[in-house]
């Protein structure tokens, strides 16, 4: 058998999958540890009082947050770059050990401590995540061709893979960097991305030629299977005018200057075009031409495409701008929500309630650590006299866990009063998710499927309801006020309704493009997507960072009022929108 088969790499099975899946899985577990991780403490740690045992560098959130949404939007917009460089340069795999390595060096920066490191550990993430995101989920396509029926079940392992990772990396690095201090926080981030990287490096014998450097003139031979006679089959091909170029211009200057411009005013009081607009800033005006421009090549090239293609693109570029909202106020999970948390919220327990919360706080670490060891040793068992080297790698990275869940316990046990860690709320989304997942999953599996309409709807409307109950317990605190004692039953509520949403709503997005856009313009579209979602991560901490002006001036029920009815209101919104886009999408549900 050729080893360019794909046949080979389900010799060896770990519960069923090949066993290089497992390997792609603990890779992107540490890539998620390491990015979650460190994102639950940025905010806290930039925006933390200069003085105490911890102190932090007492940011306004208005800075800190506009620097955590352009490096959200930023790490949505590389790999559209990486992918490319990927397919065409390097090939998968080796864009993913420079994208990893890329972020070990961003994570050591930020460990330093200094502006000036700080930085250059966020330029690094970037730049490496638009490496390692694209081609991880890449290699996994290639890894199951022809073998089209495992594939559901291999993403929802891989998946799995991502929200073990988030979960173990909010929970150990948020607490590491709240009790111990947040160089280490940042710093163990680091450590686990270097062995991530390590363990994926020295496992390339489980992966034969497979996504090695692209070989241009083998694949094109490969790619030579069709007749003449569908060789030439004429399709409409919508070429890009010189009208949208100068659209893709405008936009492209216009965001860049916003992008940079934002976080530069905000933090350095840097005021790189220092001018207003119809009352608008300069950040704002550039902001607004961005989407002006983007929304009008959208507006003059969907309409040239055939009837069909244009109503489904039509159709999917609906969604995408539900997506955008969605995600404004979804991300505030990364922005205001830890702000809200440690100002806002009674975090002290005592006597029983301790004791409760000790043993709830030891199960959710325990229970899902132990099954993803259990995975471990699974794919020890098949893999070491291949890959002994990456299996140790491995077994260290997971002695290094339990060494450290294992004095967290102990540490926290000891005491009898007990401060549940800010970042300990974060953990609620991934565990939320490995709880509900295999319901929804059976619930878009049943005749109960509802439309595309209604799953947006559902969404959006959930994520609403649970700003609704922080709305709510905050209505007795008055404007302007800088700390209170609410109830922490507000917070799991919420977490949990916008869990509950992004399942409705979150897959979708790609589920729609592959079945609305045709194959040869997913390239253009599915970077429509990620803009929405990049769109989104920015708008989010764009208006999070207002969280303490709208708190001093209406209050800060109203500051959550707002992110409970826009997203009811655009539910409703796409909910009356059901008739037209069944219409637009020609019978794709």
């Amino acid at each position: 058998m050729s080893s360019n088969t794909t046949d080979q790499f389900f010799k060896d099975k770990v519960l069923g999958h090949p066993s290089g899946l497992f390997v792609l899985f603990f890779t992107e577990m540490w890539e998620r540890f390491s990015y979650y991780g460190m994102r639950a403490i940025l905010v806290i740690f930039l925006t933390g009082s200069l003085l105490g045992d911890n102190p932090g560098w007492e940011w306004s959130s208005s800075a800190a947050l506009s620097l955590l949404g352009t490096y959200a939007m930023l790490v949505y917009l590389t790999p559209l770059l990486g992918g490319w460089l990927a397919d065409n340069k390097i090939g998968y795999r080796m864009a993913v050990v420079i994208g990893a390595l890329l972020m070990t060096l961003g994570h050591a920066s930020m460990a330093v401590e200094t502006p000036t490191f700080l930085y250059i550990g966020i330029a690094f993430l970037i730049v490496g995540n638009g490496f390692f995101k694209p081609n991880m989920t890449s290699i996994i396509s290639k890894m199951y061709e022809g073998h089209d029926e495992k594939k559901d079940g291999a993403y929802n392992i891989f998946y799995m893979g991502v929200n073990a990772g988030a979960f173990i990396g909010i929970m150990l690095c948020g607490w590491v960097g709240e009790k111990i201090g947040w160089s280490f926080g940042f710093g163990l981030a680091g450590i686990f991305m270097l062995l991530g990287m390590l363990q994926f490096y020295y496992a390339q014998p489980l992966f034969g030629n497979l996504g090695d450097k692209p070989n241009k003139t083998k694949d094109n031979l490969e790619n030579v299977g069709v007749s003449d006679d569908t060789s030439k089959i004429a399709v409409k091909l919508n070429h890009f005018s010189l009208l949208d170029y100068l659209l893709i211009g405008v936009f492209t200057v216009s965001a860049i200057i916003f992008i940079i411009n934002d976080p530069l005013s905000k933090i350095g009081d840097i005021q790189t075009f220092n001018f207003t607009v119809a009352g608008l800033t300069d950040s704002l005006f550039f902001a607004l031409l961005a989407s002006i421009a983007f929304i009008l090549l959208l507006i003059i090239r969907i309409p040239r495409y055939v009837a069909i293609e244009r109503d489904r693109m039509i159709a999917f570029t609906i969604f995408s701008l539900f997506t955008i909202f969605f995600w404004a106020a979804f991300e505030q999970a990364a922005g205001s929500l830890p702000i809200y948390t440690r100002d806002f919220t009674n975090r002290i327990l005592e006597g029983n309630a301790a004791t409760t919360f000790k043993i709830v706080d030891l199960i959710v670490t325990i229970v899902p650590l132990g099954v993803i060891t259990y995975v471990l040793l699974s794919l020890f068992r098949k893999t070491f006299n291949r890959i002994g080297l990456s299996n140790i790698i491995l077994g260290f990275s997971f002695v290094i866990v339990w060494v450290i869940v294992l004095y967290k316990v102990y540490i926290e046990f000891q005491s009898t009063e007990t401060e549940v860690p800010i970042t300990w709320f974060a953990i609620l989304n991934s565990l939320f998710i490995i709880i509900f997942a295999p319901l929804f999953t059976k619930w878009w599996d049943s005749k109960y499927n509802p439309p595309a309409s209604v799953k947006y709807f559902l969404g959006l409307l959930l994520l609403g309801l649970g700003f609704g109950f922080l709305a709510f317990g905050a209505k007795d605190v008055v404007a302007g006020a800088q700390t209170a004692s609410l109830s922490m039953a507000w917070l799991v509520l919420a977490y949990l309704f916008h869990t509950l949403g992004e399942m409705c709503l979150s897959p979708m997005g790609l589920s729609y493009l592959s079945k609305l856009i045709p194959a040869r313009m997913i390239a253009f579209m599915f970077g429509v997507y990620y803009l929405a979602i990049a769109i989104g991560n920015k708008l989010a901490h764009y208006v999070g960072g207002d969280i303490e002006k709208i708190t001093n001036e209406h209050g800060l029920s109203f500051f959550f009022l707002i992110f409970t009815l826009i997203p009811i209101g655009l539910g409703l919104v796409s909910l009356m929108l059901h008739p037209l886009l069944k219409k637009l999408m020609h019978g794709v549900r």
